[in-house]
């Protein structure tokens, strides 16, 4: 894609003034310090949209993170001063890409950080759902476990099963990799089929619809971006040619999912169980995702690992030396902007 704000930056020289949204890495705060005229939220109390208006007004840097939603009228009423908008994690939906372009206000993320992160966690769902990891769990802490028994808790074997794979970028295939020691097939749906010789090194196959993939998947699991083409792209009507008794797993945005069809669907039995870390009104969780016996509902713990976190912030750390010395940041997104 081709960007229109690749080349607005200039040296600073002074220490770029740098405004961090939320509670970072100690290590990464640290150096931050070192190198940056930088305000903190020590608190880590996610601010509200006049607290980052008002940042926006007063800072050369803004370090936002996936709770913060950035729009329009905000980056309109960015100062002057504001060059870029250095953001900590992957995802950059929650930032009006085409209105900072439009302001020659550079923005970054940290790509490929959480990759293995987020793949293991998602490996945890394929795995604790179909085996009801969720009801034994609370079987113990309830204390009415009576003992083993030939038929208590039955779940379904992983060998055999077809993983459908949504979106077969770098968690995609890091998932399928992990998968396949588990003896599960791969089947994937992408916007484009992947070349021949990484479809050999996953064992995948691809299916050209998403419909396709559904109705053949035991587990389905989503690792695509969100966005105004995937907002809602698991409907009623996509889980309705769903196996019965499949599962799904997600781990990569809420609003991919119709939450209220997902639940229709679990209160029905049409699907077993779901493994969630993201939801579409985030923190709120609806009470009847947490009732079902078989929802494994996590608190968005993807990338949280102390690795990433503090490998993330670093990142963030060279995209703003490297903006500030007048050169092109190495993550910068490219907006398409003509």
């Amino acid at each position: 894609m081709a960007s229109t704000n690749s080349t607005h930056s200039k040296r600073l020289e002074r220490k770029p003034r740098v405004f961090v949204t939320r509670h970072l890495m100690p290590s990464v705060e640290d150096r931050m310090v070192d190198l940056f005229d930088v305000v903190l939220n020590a608190d880590d109390n996610p601010l509200t949209r006049d607290d980052l208006t008002a940042a926006m007004r007063d800072c050369d840097v803004l370090v936002p993170t996936v709770t913060d939603r950035i729009d329009t009228d905000m980056i309109a009423a960015a100062g002057k001063d504001l060059g870029l908008i250095a953001n900590f994690g992957a995802g950059t939906e929650h930032i009006d890409l085409e209105a900072a372009a439009e302001r020659h206000i550079l923005v970054t993320n940290t790509p490929g950080v959480f990759t293995d992160d987020t793949a293991d966690l998602a490996m945890a769902g394929i795995i604790g759902v179909p085996r009801r990891i969720r009801e034994g769990v609370e079987l113990i802490r309830s204390g009415e476990w009576s003992g083993w028994t030939p038929t208590a808790l039955l779940g379904a074997k992983l060998a055999g099963k077809v993983l459908g794979i949504v979106g077969m970028g770098r968690i995609g295939q890091a998932v399928a990799h992990r998968a396949r020691a588990f003896g599960l097939e791969i089947a994937y749906h992408n916007r484009k089929r992947l070349p021949e010789a990484v479809e050999r090194m996953f064992s995948a196959r691809w299916v050209d619809s998403l419909e396709g993939l559904m109705s053949e998947a035991d587990i389905l699991t989503l690792h695509c971006p969100a966005g105004p083409d995937t907002h809602h792209m698991i409907d009623a009507q996509r889980i309705g040619l769903m196996k019965d008794g499949a599962s799904l797993i997600n781990t990569a945005r809420g609003d991919l999912v119709d939450q209220e069809a997902l639940i229709a669907a679990l209160e029905a039995g049409k699907l077993a169980g779901a493994g969630l870390d993201v939801y579409p009104d985030e923190p709120h969780v609806d009470a009847r995702l947490i009732r079902h016996p078989n929802v494994m509902t996590l608190p968005h713990i993807g990338s949280a690992t102390l690795e990433g976190r503090e490998e993330s912030g670093m990142k963030v750390i060279a995209n703003i030396r490297m903006w500030a010395d007048g050169h092109r940041p190495p993550d910068q997104v490219l907006t398409g902007l003509a």
